[in-house]
């Protein structure tokens, strides 16, 4: 679906296009990228399983074999989430293409634009520090491999593995394979995990965008006139008619922000639960240092780095979506509000009281996505290592 506004969106649909998350691909592309991406994936969680068996009463052992889990069962779960709702993630996208359409003047032009603009600039920063990431914990695996060629000593050092799993063979021997086996699927999971979070980005940067452009409609309602009886004299009526359009273009935005949250709302719920889990086994890694390697550790240091970022950046955002379905009241204070008709304030009234209640993306309805809540779920996540740690 191409639109005059692609340039905006190009990155997510790419990353989309690839993992077969993008709704308007067509049915067999569509197949082939999700049954790839499903296959990667479990050639990773199979060999991550057979290394969790082997732990038995190993708890440090049980530890590991959780945390390698966290990156390919999120993916999971966030292309499950978009594949179940692939007709609500249609109806979005499509929503975002309509209401560009609904632009009125090039001040609401460029408001739109930036937040557009934002949303690309924070999805391309997202998959540049992923990308970088991800090649650096992967290339921690070669540094011992390589030391054991050009310095060998009279043993082997300690073998430093991908992500913690048991292939079935001997991982020396057949080292390459699995090295490079190993950075296909991670790539291919990354951008399962990219895609979904950019999708996230772009649909909140836009209802921020345009609770922007309703605020700044009623902030300039009442500015084209110059005399206070122009106003509250107008004969036909016409602000009531401009506020009853602005109501709608709300509630509209409200219904966005609604679609979004029950969309993804069971999906997140599960994802919270595995950041958790996962940071905190990670954490716990890192507080035993003397149990691992250095090499081990800066995995560790780095693998705890990407799961913040990862839980940061989508708290961050929904802050913002928090922040800006909350500043509507403000735009309306700001208006010459007190000039209008009797009958229009009675409008405004109504829609300050509906600006008292925040659009919010939560988890289950029980986690809502904001700075506060990233602040507990690191201190949640610290709280558990302690207890592990002292274990």
């Amino acid at each position: 679906m191409e639109v005059p506004w692609s340039h905006y969106y190009n990155i997510v649909r790419r990353i989309a296009l690839v993992t077969g998350m993008w709704p308007y691909m067509k049915p067999k592309l569509k197949r082939f990228a999700i049954i790839l991406l499903v296959i990667s994936t479990m050639t990773v969680i199979i060999p991550q399983t057979n290394y969790l068996l082997t732990c038995k009463d190993d708890i440090q052992c049980t530890i590991r074999a959780i945390t390698s889990y966290a990156t390919s069962s999120i993916t999971i779960v966030k292309v499950c989430t978009f594949q179940l709702n692939t007709h609500a993630i249609k109806n979005l996208t499509h929503h975002l293409f309509e209401d560009w359409k609904q632009i009125k003047n090039a001040e609401e032009y460029k408001i739109m634009k930036s937040y557009a603009e934002t949303g690309r600039q924070y999805c391309l920063i997202y998959c540049v520090y992923s990308c970088l990431a991800l090649f650096a914990f992967l290339s921690m695996t070669l540094i011992p491999y390589s030391l054991d060629i050009l310095l060998p000593l009279n043993e082997s050092r300690p073998i430093l593995l991908p992500y913690f799993a048991n292939w079935f063979v001997d991982f020396r021997e057949y080292f390459f394979p699995i090295y490079l086996h190993s950075i296909v699927t991670s790539e291919l999971i990354m951008s399962g995990l990219i895609a979904h979070d950019c999708f996230i980005v772009t649909f909140i940067e836009h209802i921020c965008s345009i609770f922007s452009v309703i605020g700044f409609r009623f902030e300039y309602l009442f500015h084209e006139c110059n005399t206070e009886e122009e106003i509250a004299n107008n004969p036909n009526d016409t602000y009531c008619k401009r506020i009853a359009s602005l109501v709608h273009t709300h509630r509209q935005a409200l219904e966005f922000a609604r679609l979004l949250e029950k969309t993804c709302t069971i999906s997140f719920l599960i994802q919270i639960f595995i950041v958790v889990a996962a940071l905190t086994t990670t954490l716990t890694q890192i507080v035993n240092v003397e149990s691992n390697g250095v090499l081990e550790l800066i995995k560790n240091v780095l693998y705890s780095i990407g799961q913040l970022f990862h839980l940061f950046f989508l708290s961050f955002e929904g802050q913002k979506l928090i922040d800006h379905s909350l500043q509507i009241r403000e735009k309306i204070y700001s208006s010459l509000w007190y000039n209008a008709p009797t009958k229009s304030k009675k409008l405004l009234i109504l829609l300050i009281m509906k600006g008292l209640q925040p659009s919010f993306l939560s988890a289950g309805k029980i986690y809502i996505f904001s700075l506060e809540s990233f602040a507990t779920v690191l201190q949640t996540s610290m709280s558990y290592c302690t207890i592990l740690a002292s274990a």
